[in-house]
C-alpha cells in the first residue's frame, strides 16, 4: 500500500526560532520554513525530509527521535561540544568522559545523545564501531 510513498517523520518543539537556530546553526542542517505554515523542515541527506512543527502544549519526547550517523564519533562529539552542545547520561549505560557510550559487542554502535532546545533526544553514532 505504502511501498512507494516518501514517508516523513515529524515531532513537535515549543519555540520554532529556537529549533531554526538549533538545527541550523548548531548542527548545521539546512532548514526551510514554509511562508504560509508555521513549521520548519529538516533537509537530511538522500532527500529525507523531517517536519518540525510548533506544539502550545509540547512535552519532550522520551526516546531518541533522530539519529546521525557518522564515521568518527569522538570528532562529531568535540565538535558539538565546542558549540555548546551538552551530552546526556543514562544510568544504564556508561559513558566515557565525553559522554559516548562504547559497547564491546560487535555490531553494536558507540552512540552519544544529545537534547535539542525543545528537550528532544538526539543522537550520534558509529556504527562501524
Amino acid at each position: 500500500m505504502f511501498a512507494d510513498s516518501k514517508g516523513y517523520s515529524g515531532f513537535s518543539v515549543d519555540d520554532l526560532g529556537k529549533a531554526k537556530e538549533f538545527y541550523g546553526g548548531t548542527l548545521g542542517l539546512r532548514v526551510t520554513e514554509e511562508e504560509d505554515m508555521p513549521h520548519l523542515q529538516l533537509h537530511l541527506a538522500g532527500d529525507t525530509k523531517v517536519l518540525i512543527y510548533p506544539k502550545e502544549n509540547h512535552e519532550p519526547a522520551s526516546f531518541t527521535i533522530l539519529n546521525f550517523p557518522v564515521d568518527d564519533i569522538d570528532k562529531a562529539v568535540d565538535e558539538l561540544a565546542a558549540r555548546g552542545v551538552r551530552f546526556e547520561r543514562y544510568e544504564e549505560f556508561e559513558a566515557d568522559d565525553r559522554g559516548v557510550v562504547r559497547h564491546a559487542e560487535p555490531g553494536t554502535p558507540s552512540i552519544a545523545w544529545f537534547k535539542d532546545p525543545a528537550g528532544n533526544i538526539l543522537s550520534v553514532l558509529n556504527e562501524s564501531a
